[in-house]
């Protein structure tokens, strides 16, 4: 136990520099830290309780969900429909479902066969008898008159993946403030809890997250006046909308959408070179480029809309056929409201507007105590430990103090390496760290003393002291490490950075107590070769 190959005293020496040489840019300035190699250029985050930021906890709209596969629903039985020839009337959303009456009793039959493919499958979901569940069931009120309801499981599906894809999103348009580290996670069935620590500006944050960014071209209706459609009703294929100006300007557009935004594959802010505003440069995929071509050369002289959530952001005359599967979108737009609607743009639309339940906002100050707080209960309970492992064991407990430090540099360095998020409970851990590494040190030097007072000799009794508490300490670091496995899987936020703090903290502590304070005491033996153990 008490023999160490060269190589083996190498790389644990190799370890301990490495932790130190990781930790050492949490406590230089950041001017310093910018020239130093980028492997060693790596900080700790600091999580929301510490630094200050935003805390926002949203729901996912599930009757936008529902509403648009109605529509959606809708708009497939009128073409099935029209395609096979099938005389109709009465189309309409009635619920959760969707009615329609055959006017020929001797076209229902085709009719339910049509209407049938349009019950799509839900994924992994079986019933007994094998046959698969489906998110649409059709089924007869009257012999000519089908309904066709959305099934329960249909809609846990769209709205459990409605919430995935608006985190995905989510991520997407914070990424693009320049953040570092946000947390986005699932809360329950329609919920997404985000955290951004650092972010200055939480109203910003809030608007971006909170806009759907459905973005469509359309063209304007010149069929009559937009007011005229106020006052009176507006075409069956128009709608009235209103611009973002500041008096709002009324336009009558088309519904038809004639390129999504969907099909945007990039969107950049810039300057229009003749009149130095801001603007948004966009770019279309191949499908996208060619519809758009194809819209701007058979509608040269018409205005075409740019409509972003139902609102008008401009609507320019076409001059000419657009060929090259880009434009601009201009407006009054500041520099950052550009800026902000490229991210929108870039980083796609919401599939359902996103409500905000609790917004809270932590100040950098309530940070800046917290630290102070978690340092100061550090800084003391080290102490206390380093006096009394002193006091206890002598030479030893100075041994045990060294590697004590050595652990620290390591759990913060792994941290740091990993780039994990610090938090206030993340502080909690490294304090608790400190103590079960000291525990393991006890336990070692006391099973020494035993051997000691036994009547064995000084090399007899540190090695039997080392391996006779070895199974001990892998006993209660075991243990331990599987609780912060389970806290990881179950818990989240805090919980989690604790949970990973832990972890770690136990892989260092026993590399520390076990491995590092063994090398220690094991090459004093050997310089020393003491008679009797000052312990």
């Amino acid at each position: 136990m008490l023999y160490f190959a060269r190589w083996k005293i190498i790389l644990i020496l190799a370890v301990s520099l490495l932790g130190i040489l990781l930790t050492l840019p949490n406590f230089l300035p950041g001017a310093v830290v910018s020239n130093l190699p980028s492997a060693f250029q790596r900080q700790l985050v600091l999580g929301l309780d510490l630094q200050g930021g935003s805390h926002l906890l949203l729901a996912v709209d599930s009757d936008a969900v529902v509403k648009e596969r109605l529509d959606s629903l809708r708009d497939d039985i009128r073409s099935v429909l029209r395609e096979k020839r099938i005389g109709y009337t009465g189309l309409g959303i009635q619920g959760k479902g969707v009615q329609v009456r055959i006017r020929d009793v001797a076209d229902v039959d085709a009719a339910r066969t049509e209407l049938n493919k349009l019950a799509v499958p839900v994924s992994g979901s079986l019933l007994s008898g094998g046959s698969q569940v489906t998110d649409v069931e059709v089924s007869f009120v009257a012999p000519d008159q089908f309904v066709l309801t959305l099934s329960e499981q249909g809609l846990q599906q769209r709205i459990g993946s409605a919430v995935e894809q608006s985190i995905e999103i989510v991520r997407r348009r914070i990424d693009e403030l320049g953040t570092t580290e946000p947390s986005i996670q699932r809360q329950g069935a329609d919920r997404i809890l985000v955290q951004v620590p650092g972010l200055d500006d939480p109203s910003r944050l809030k608007a971006l997250i909170g806009q759907t960014a459905k973005l469509t071209f359309r063209l304007v209706d010149m069929s009559m006046p937009a007011q005229q459609a106020i006052e009176t009703r507006p075409p069956a294929e128009s709608e009235v909308l209103y611009s973002t100006d500041d008096p709002p300007q009324p336009y009558l557009i088309q519904k038809r959408i004639m390129v999504s935004g969907e099909e945007l594959v990039d969107a950049q802010p810039g300057f229009d070179q003749r009149t130095n505003e801001p603007i948004v440069s966009f770019r279309f995929d191949s499908a996208g480029a060619r519809k758009f071509a194809a819209v701007t050369q058979q509608n040269v002289g018409r205005p075409f809309a740019i409509v972003l959530d139902n609102e008008v952001i401009s609507a320019p005359v076409i001059r000419e056929p657009i060929l090259g599967g880009s434009g601009q979108i201009s407006g009054n737009f500041s520099v950052e409201g550009a800026n902000d609607l490229a991210i929108l743009l870039r980083a796609g639309a919401l599939p359902a507007p996103l409500t905000i339940l609790e917004e809270r906002t932590v100040g950098p100050g309530l940070g800046a105590d917290s630290i102070a707080a978690g340092e100061i209960a550090s800084i003391v309970g080290a102490l206390a430990v380093l006096a009394f492992m002193l006091l206890a064991y002598g030479l030893f407990g100075v041994f045990a103090n060294i590697a004590l430090f050595i652990n620290v540099m390591l759990l913060l360095g792994v941290l740091t390496l990993l780039q994990a998020t610090l938090t206030l409970p993340g502080i909690a851990g490294i304090a608790l760290t400190i103590g079960m590494a000291v525990d393991a040190n006890v336990l070692i030097y006391e099973r020494i003393r035993e051997e000691v007072n036994a009547g064995r000799s000084a090399i007899s009794s540190i090695d039997s002291g080392y391996r006779m508490a070895l199974g001990t300490i892998l006993d209660a670091n075991i243990t331990t490490l599987i609780v912060a496995i389970i806290l990881f899987n179950l818990g989240s936020g805090p919980v989690r950075g604790f949970a990973v703090t832990l972890a770690i903290g136990i892989l260092t502590s026993v590399f520390s107590a076990f491995t590092l304070n063994r090398l220690i005491v094991s090459l004093w033996l050997k310089w020393r070769r003491p008679t009797r153990l000052p312990i």
